[in-house]
């Protein structure tokens, strides 16, 4: 079979489902038959952005380039942001993409597909709130994270030089949004800023000077998992000086406030928005059908409305076998729906009859890091059929292999063996936070 003639999978979106779909179908049957296509040049396990924002995680070490790893991996990678899709011809409209200079890298260009993967991921949705996207950064990207990283650093160095003047100032940090997000950035701030004491600002003391409000618009924070893991982790966090307000919605966010429906004020000098998703706006726009918030929306074999794309992740709204709601928004089930993928990308790429079937969700358990040393967590046991509650360093430990085991599936275990020992050690040559 020529290049000409090779199916062509198309995967557009390189993040935690899309990257792990595209590694796995390139060692298989390589670059002429399978393309990534994402925005970005590198990638990072999105649930590791709060470590990014807060500095604890130094992006230009733990990225991996989507060059590199489409070499190792066996796929074509292209850099470019899709414009279009061009269903009748089958082929994408790729927007041109300029450096920095703004001088033109890659002209616009057209890429075909026999097979198109939706795998775009979501965005924060600030739901119309008055001043969210001027004011709030969410943490939707790596450039998001990094910019709040430098805000946060900026402002602890001002409040460093304002403290000789002004003895009672704080800093203010509010985060609307008490989700997985919310819970590890709060817990990940704690530990940044404690740490960046230790280089040169002498005069802020982390514990007094540093607030941290927590908004959540539900009853209790983390609403999707169960009560135990929140009651936990909202103890946690209470314990060591995170302000937690329940049953407050947003309004408004202001430069230095945030705005409640009752019309209370929070004070905040920095605002993190981390309260619900969508995918983006342009799903909307190719005429497949999409939900409120534009996801795609897909049957049990993760097909869309037209018969050769298919949508993975967080952009696609899936059916929950034997719930009455879809899926939800979390890496555990992008993995699992690449994984799933597998068969039937391959009876697509060999030009077999696709047979049926129905994606089944195997729910493990949820994690959340409360902290470098602690964590919170329910595990579903598989073969017993209970859940087992886990906290404390047992729960962290198992959210950090996590992250190895989505490097595992993109790299392999000798890559990431060796990944893990080298960071191991740069750990001990570097800053506990990233100051620069």
């Amino acid at each position: 079979m020529t290049n000409s003639d090779a199916h062509r999978i198309v995967i557009v979106g390189g993040g935690a489902g899309g990257l792990e779909l595209a590694a796995k179908l390139g060692r298989k049957y390589g670059p002429q038959h399978v393309l990534l296509v994402d925005k970005a040049g590198g990638h990072i396990w999105k649930p590791s952005l709060h470590e990014v924002a807060a500095g604890t995680l130094d992006i230009h070490r733990e990225g991996l380039s989507y060059f590199m790893l489409a070499k190792d991996c066996g796929f074509t990678f292209i850099f470019g942001e899709v414009q279009a899709i061009d269903r009748d011809a089958r082929r994408l409209k790729l927007k041109p993409v300029f450096s920095d200079a703004h001088d033109e890298v890659f002209p616009a260009r057209d890429i075909g597909y026999d097979t198109l993967v939706m795998a775009v991921g979501s965005k924060s949705n600030f739901f119309g709130t008055p001043g969210a996207a001027e004011f709030a950064i969410a943490l939707d990207s790596t450039d998001e994270a990094e910019r709040f990283r430098l805000r946060l650093l900026h402002e602890l160095v001002t409040a460093n030089r304002r403290k000789s003047a002004e003895p009672d100032y704080q800093l203010n940090i509010g985060i609307v949004g008490g989700g997985a997000t919310g819970v590890e950035l709060a817990a990940e701030l704690l530990e940044a800023c404690a740490d960046a004491v230790f280089y040169g600002l002498n005069d802020l003391d982390p514990a007094a000077d540093i607030r941290i409000t927590l908004l959540e618009g539900s009853d209790r924070i983390l609403s999707a998992l169960p009560e135990k893991m929140s009651a936990a982790a909202q103890k946690l966090l209470e314990d060591r000086g995170v302000t937690v307000k329940t049953s407050v919605r947003v309004a408004a966010v202001e430069r230095d406030a945030l705005v409640d429906s009752e019309g209370s004020r929070y004070p905040a000098d920095l605002c993190v928005w981390a309260a619900g998703i969508e995918a983006p706006a342009w799903l909307a726009g190719l005429g497949l059908e999409t939900n409120r918030i534009n996801q795609l929306v897909v049957d049990g074999s993760l097909r869309t409305s037209d018969p050769v794309i298919y949508a993975l992740g967080d952009c696609a709204q899936a059916p929950w076998l034997g719930e009455d709601r879809p899926l939800p928004a979390r890496a555990q089930v992008a993995h699992q729906q690449a994984g799933f993928l597998m068969d039937t990308l391959r009876e697509r790429i060999k030009g077999q009859a696709i047979a049926q079937r129905a994606f089944r969700f195997r729910d493990y358990g949820s994690l959340v890091s409360v902290g470098h040393s602690r964590g919170v967590g329910s595990l579903m046991g598989v073969l017993s059929g209970k859940s087992w509650f886990v906290e404390g360093l047992l729960a962290r430990l198992m959210y950090m292999s996590l992250h190895l085991m989505h490097h595992l599936a993109v790299l392999g275990p000798v890559r990431t063996g060796t990944l893990a020992i080298g960071r191991l050690f740069m750990k001990r040559g570097a800053p506990r936070v990233k100051l620069h």
